[in-house]
């Protein structure tokens, strides 16, 4: 795409949906031209969004999270996979109220805020619908009983496709993805339905909201698997950050490369306001 054309594209832009880690923050690092970038955007009368694969937190938590880095969001601004999960589950498993749940606490106490029973680790106990998810509390016994169900063909979802989770730690976060390749492995059966990104309901989502066209909207993100993907799905503007976990070899080697590649959130900012100062002339 030539630069006029990104250049046009951007001025079109009326709303950016980004993705937290590895775009805003990593891990509990706040990138320190994350503000600027959201003052920028205030500034250019440009309205923004907090989305994330990550449903490890409840929509509190995440806000309260936020609101330690110095951001204040609304609930309305935050889209996260347990919500995008509860929803599904609202709509397509009405009578479901027992849930088998592999994930955190705070995951848990957000599906048991939606009116969900939450189902122990007892044969016994039976639930309407399995959710894996990306579980950092993840117990051995659990893993195994959620291989059960599965086996016994009750309805199975899967809150993101993940496979790591982005961090700054010496260290690997098995995330939802690889869960669930494990219980794949385990009972030849893959989740009924994987949620989160790429899946563009979350995008679709905002623009009936905010009564958008899918050109007005840009995507940020730090993985072309499920953010940018997910543009895409949308017919959206997708921006590849590569302060995560996509390096630039790999995303120009991508089959459907990202509308536009940027360095950090800053350089997408720069280039935002250069957009906007061409309309005006």
């Amino acid at each position: 795409m030539s630069e006029q054309n990104v250049m046009g594209q951007l001025r079109a832009i009326r709303h950016v949906a980004l993705d937290m880690d590895g775009t805003i923050y990593m891990g509990d690092h706040l990138f320190p031209f994350t503000l600027p970038f959201l003052n920028r955007l205030k500034q250019l009368g440009v309205t923004y969004s907090f989305l994330t694969n990550n449903p490890s937190k409840s929509l509190d938590d995440y806000l309260l999270k936020l609101q330690r880095m110095g951001i204040h969001a609304t609930e309305e601004e935050m889209y996260t996979t347990t919500v995008a999960t509860i929803d599904y589950i609202r709509a397509h498993y009405p009578s479901a109220q027992r849930l088998f749940l592999l994930g955190t606490p705070s995951m848990v106490s957000q599906f048991e805020k939606a009116g969900f029973t939450s189902t122990a680790d007892d044969a016994d106990d039976v639930p309407d619908v399995i959710v894996a998810a990306f579980d950092m509390t993840l117990v051995y016994s659990r893993l195994c009983r959620a291989a059960w169900w599965i086996k016994q063909g009750i309805p199975y979802i899967a809150t993101n496709p993940d496979k790591v989770c982005p961090t700054n730690q010496p260290t690997v976060l098995v995330d939802c993805g690889s869960i669930c390749k494990c219980l794949e492995h385990a009972t030849g059966r893959c989740p009924d339905i994987t949620l989160g990104k790429p899946d563009p309901n979350m995008l679709l989502g905002i623009l009936q909201r905010m009564q958008l066209r899918p050109n007005q909207i840009a995507m940020v993100g730090d993985r072309i698997y499920t953010d940018i993907k997910m543009a895409q799905r949308a017919a959206a503007f997708g921006v590849l950050v590569l302060s995560g976990e996509t390096t630039l070899e790999v995303a120009k080697s991508a089959p459907e490369p990202p509308d536009l590649i940027c360095r950090d959130i800053e350089e997408l900012g720069n280039l935002l306001v250069e957009a906007n100062k061409h309309s005006f002339i």
